[in-house]
């Protein structure tokens, strides 16, 4: 008995091409033609079951943030330095920690109102998940404004009328 395969047939897996993309879209303009896809059929179903006051102020809005995607979608993210970036970098940081201080507080308040019974430690060992998310929440807001207080900042070119202005 002969157990080897004498067929040779090319399998339709040899010679596969797959279609090449030509153009690359940019991210935002992604972004605006997905959310575009799914928000008019949503406008265009809700509409005529809303009163009309209402449609209108949907159809408008609806409108707003097509525009303002249009602009968002112009915008060349390769351009943006990091430099320029560093503002929202420190906000971010800031709520963080913001956040964070302040969900602390709040799950206090709610330990000390709701459950005046309850010790410290009770209180942690019953709500220890909640107080990890929000240590958590400060402590990542801490390291990303240590982080931007630790980079460099860009030189910056001295101008000679200002130091002709020091002699």
């Amino acid at each position: 008995m002969d157990f080897e395969s004498k067929a040779n047939a090319p399998t339709a897996t040899d010679d596969i091409e797959f279609a090449q993309l030509n153009t690359t879209r940019k991210p935002l303009e992604l972004l605006r033609d997905t959310e575009a896809l799914l928000r008019c059929p949503t406008v265009a179903t809700l509409s005529p079951i809303l009163p009309p006051n209402l449609s209108n102020r949907f159809q408008a809005t609806s409108s707003l943030a097509d525009n303002s995607f249009k602009e968002l979608a112009e915008i060349d993210l390769d351009s943006i330095s990091d430099f320029e970036l560093r503002p929202v970098r420190i906000c971010i940081g800031f709520s963080f920690v913001g956040f964070g201080a302040l969900m602390i507080l709040v799950l206090l308040l709610y330990l000390n109102t709701l459950h005046p019974k309850l010790s410290t430690v009770e209180q942690i060992r019953q709500y220890w998940y909640q107080y990890i998310w929000f240590v958590s929440l400060g402590v990542t807001g801490m390291f990303i404004l240590g982080r931007e207080a630790m980079r460099p900042m860009p030189k910056r070119r001295k101008l000679k009328v200002a130091s002709a202005k020091l002699k």
